[in-house]
């Protein structure tokens, strides 16, 4: 992939994107793990909890690059990123009420690391997807995305909460990119070489089930909550 080609910095806005609406929770846990700190001291952690975590995810990354190169191993990866997208319609957020605030600047940064390093893995599978095999990609796509997760998440959660529809946009995407991953497995590849017409409707019919589940999802949640509160008032 030429890196001046447009194809290039499409992937790249790409992994960006997926970046972003995957990052709600470890802006909540760089949070949570800074939040007894002094603020002077508190920038430091985020900085190097940041850092550390930033180090790990390009290294996961490059291995599940390397893994995808394995039989079977990218329809694997394929499938799993179809829950991803599902479960980020689907989820309504979860408590982080596990994450214990650090009492100093060492214990903070090693608990952003370690926390962001147990729940990074949607993260890492999309961006190798979305990649598609680019090492350069993946590297330049994570240098970009974890800053605006620092400085910028509660900014984008809140566009998000205001247009909803970023999520719809974030879970095709993702969905796409499964897809994606997929249909360009090497054992099934010359089938839907061959079949292309089948290609495109298979990628259509997972991205509008995607979407399609995760609203209903959302839905059935909102209703249960809605009766909740009424039972209650």
């Amino acid at each position: 992939m030429d890196i001046f080609s447009a194809v290039f910095w499409i992937a790249l806005v790409k992994i960006v994107f997926i970046d972003l609406m995957l990052a709600g929770d470890n802006a909540i846990v760089i949070g949570l793990a800074a939040r007894n700190l002094h603020p002077s001291v508190q920038k430091k952690a985020i900085l190097y909890g940041t850092a550390g975590a930033l180090l790990i995810r390009i290294v996961a990354t490059v291995v599940v690059l390397w893994l995808l190169k394995v039989p079977w191993l990218l329809l694997a990866g394929g499938v799993l990123l179809v829950w991803i997208a599902y479960k980020l319609l689907a989820d309504q957020g979860e408590e982080h009420s596990d994450i214990k605030a650090g009492n100093s600047l060492w214990v903070a940064v090693r608990t952003i690391v370690i926390a962001d390093a147990a729940m990074g893995l949607d993260n890492v599978i999309a961006v190798a997807g979305a990649a598609e095999q680019h090492l350069v990609l993946v590297i330049l796509g994570l240098l970009i995305s974890v800053p605006i997760i620092v400085w910028g998440s509660t900014l984008f959660i809140k566009l998000i909460n205001r247009f909803p529809w970023i999520i719809y946009l974030g879970a095709i995407v993702l969905g796409y990119t499964a897809t994606n991953m997929i249909t360009e497995e090497h054992q099934l590849l010359p089938f839907f070489t061959e079949h292309p017409a089948l290609r495109i409707l298979f990628i259509a019919l997972v991205v509008v089930g995607i979407v399609l589940a995760g609203y209903r999802k959302r839905v059935s949640h909102d209703k249960a909550v809605k009766k909740h509160e009424r039972s209650y008032s």
